[in-house]
């Protein structure tokens, strides 16, 4: 009889959860070779019961970490206005915390980046929730960012006035080019005073902070593909026909990028629901092969969009 009530009342709090309106931020920092750092601002993030980091993922050659994760938001429903969500305040403990932490002038990685807290990423990960949820929150965080703490902040997708696009925003940056050795980036890469205003916050970049991107999209996977090639330019041109710039998957986004004596990744991003991991892999070795090169599997960075529903779920379910 227990075992019955005990099942009746996952059920009820399973049908309450898919009312809720879910959020997802991924949080981009420029480090990860500091574990001390990592894992005090890991630690912030799981403070507040009702916010769930659910992964993280760090990569020592990129010196990059993302922390994702996952709370619900409130609206006022005469508006639709976001009026609250718990991973506001969160958010930006984890931020302030790195600022602290971390100076970008002593930063190197082989992955592109413009600041110390480099990227934010939102989310709508419940049918309740909406894009116009995501960029509500968003703008509430940029503003927090840009206003608060005085570092330029520039918005992309849904986020945007216009909804320009995060690789659009990229390319004004220089973002895509290292500045050294032609596979890293160092220091500060901005000038002191930015090319292009900021959309949030002040247009004079400190060289310990740098600068954020914070914007709002439907949700998207991580995929990286090693190929045993030191020869970045090579596997560049590879990465080029994998993306819809060249005929490949139009909804694939990807990077080639330095990862070991003998490895160049191609870091993608794809959007599920029109484009497979298994896909963008025997594409990768279809072409490879033509160059005579050998590619390993590739792998997932995070979570599907499902397993964050599972698994923030069930920990509104412990928590009640």
């Amino acid at each position: 009889m227990e075992g019955k009530h005990t099942e009746q009342a996952n059920v009820k709090a399973k049908l309450s959860t898919m009312h809720l309106k879910v959020i997802c931020c991924k949080l981009y920092i420029s480090e990860s070779q500091n574990a001390a750092v990592v894992d005090a601002i890991s630690r912030i993030g799981q403070k507040d019961p009702e916010v769930g980091l659910l992964s993280k993922f760090e990569d020592e050659y990129y010196n990059r970490v993302r922390y994702t994760l996952v709370s619900y938001i409130t609206s006022e429903s005469s508006t639709g206005e976001a009026v609250f969500s718990p991973i506001r305040k969160v958010l930006l403990a984890m931020i302030e915390a790195a600022f602290s932490a971390i100076n970008l002038e002593v930063h190197c990685g082989t992955h592109p980046r413009i600041g110390v807290v480099d990227d934010m990423s939102f989310h709508p990960l419940s049918q309740a929730a909406t894009m116009e949820d995501a960029a509500q929150l968003a703008k509430l965080v940029a503003s927090d960012i840009g206003n608060g703490l005085q570092v330029p902040v520039f918005l992309y997708a849904a986020a945007h006035p216009t909804s320009k696009s995060v690789s659009a925003v990229r390319r004004e940056l220089g973002y895509y080019r290292p500045n050294h050795n032609g596979i890293q980036w160092t220091g500060q890469v901005l000038p002191d005073t930015l090319p292009v205003k900021p959309d949030v916050g002040p247009a004079h970049v400190s060289s310990k902070r740098g600068a954020t991107m914070v914007g709002a999209k439907p949700f998207v996977e991580s995929y990286n593909v090693p190929i045993f090639c030191k020869d970045v330019p090579t596997v560049r041109r590879i990465t080029r026909r994998v993306t819809g710039r060249s005929g490949g998957f139009p909804t694939v986004q990807a990077l080639a990028l330095f990862h070991g004596d003998n490895c160049t990744e191609i870091a993608c991003l794809l959007d599920p629901d029109h484009v497979g991991a298994d896909q963008v892999q025997w594409l990768v070795e279809q072409i490879a092969e033509e160059q005579g090169l050998e590619v390993d599997k590739g792998y997932f960075t995070d979570l599907s969009k499902d397993m964050m529903l599972e698994r923030y779920f069930e920990m509104v379910s412990a928590a009640d």
